[in-house]
């Protein structure tokens, strides 16, 4: 059995899939892709369970997401509302599009005290 084939001993099997992508998510930026290789789960299942992590999140945490670019003109898709990678740019018509990235930021800020 190799390392990649092991169980991680930082959390339980039990874990769901939207849990674990939150757990993910809070420790770094990753894109859909990144998520469907770590958690062993196709891109479409992660990008429908990015939408429920979003609407899922709470205040002080939010989910930050990077838009995709055009690697040709660099135009931005700041205004999409999709998870997933648009298929062209609208402004040059090139397909090699940077897929959007996602992490989760926020909780207790360093100094204060948690009121519970």
């Amino acid at each position: 059995m190799t390392d990649r084939n092991l169980p991680s001993s930082n959390r339980p099997a039990s874990e769901t899939l939207r849990k674990k992508i939150m757990v993910e998510l809070e420790s770094r930026m990753m894109t859909a892709r990144d998520l469907s290789k770590r958690l062993r789960a196709t891109e479409k299942e992660i990008i429908g369970h990015l939408e429920h992590v979003a609407k899922s999140v709470r205040p002080p945490k939010r989910l930050i997401i990077a838009p995709s670019f055009c690697n040709q003109c660099q135009f931005t898709f700041s205004d999409r509302r999709k998870f997933s990678s648009p298929s062209r740019c609208p402004q040059c018509r090139h397909e090699g599009i940077s897929p959007p990235a996602f992490r989760i930021e926020g909780g207790l800020e360093s100094g204060k005290v948690d009121p519970t």
